[in-house]
C-alpha cells in the first residue's frame, strides 16, 4: 500500500515587513538629520607686545574702504561698489593666488555693510587669512 506523502512547504522569506522596515528607517533618518551649511571666515587678529610696527617684506592685498563706501584695492580705486566689482579686482590683484594676506582698512565712520561685503567675497574666492586693521588708542 503506498501512502500519499505530506508535501513539505518551501521556506521562504517574506520581504515585504522588511522593505517597509528599511522605508521607515529611511524616513526617520531624513527626518532627523539636519542639513546646514555653514561658511567660517578665519580672521587672523595680530598681537603686539609693544606699540612698535612690525615690518614685513610679506607680498599681501590691502583693501581700503572710505566713510562713503568707496574701495581701493592695492592703491586702485574700484568704478564701483558692487559685490561683483570687488571679486573681479581682487582676482585681478591676487593672480590666483588666495594664499595671500587679505588686510581689510575701513573707515571708522564707514557702513558695516562694506567690510562685510568685503569679507564675504573674499571669503567665497578662498581667502582664508584675513586682517581687519585698527588704530591703537593711546589711554
Amino acid at each position: 500500500m503506498k501512502f500519499p506523502r505530506s508535501q513539505v512547504p518551501e521556506a521562504s522569506v517574506e520581504l515585504t515587513p522588511l522593505i517597509d522596515v528599511v522605508f521607515l528607517l529611511l524616513i526617520f533618518f531624513m527626518v532627523s538629520t539636519t542639513f546646514t551649511r555653514e561658511t567660517q571666515l578665519t580672521i587672523d587678529l595680530p598681537e603686539a607686545a609693544s606699540d612698535a610696527p612690525v615690518s614685513r617684506e610679506q607680498e599681501n592685498i590691502e583693501v581700503l574702504i572710505s566713510a562713503n563706501g568707496e574701495y581701493v584695492i592695492n592703491g586702485r580705486a574700484l568704478v564701483n561698489s558692487r559685490a561683483e566689482t570687488v571679486r573681479l579686482a581682487l582676482e585681478e590683484v591676487s593672480a590666483g593666488d588666495f594664499e595671500l594676506p587679505l588686510i581689510i582698512s575701513a573707515d571708522a565712520t564707514a557702513a558695516h555693510q562694506s567690510v562685510v561685503t568685503v569679507m564675504d567675497v573674499a571669503g567665497r574666492m578662498g581667502f582664508a587669512r584675513m586682517r581687519i586693521t585698527t588704530v591703537h588708542r593711546g589711554e
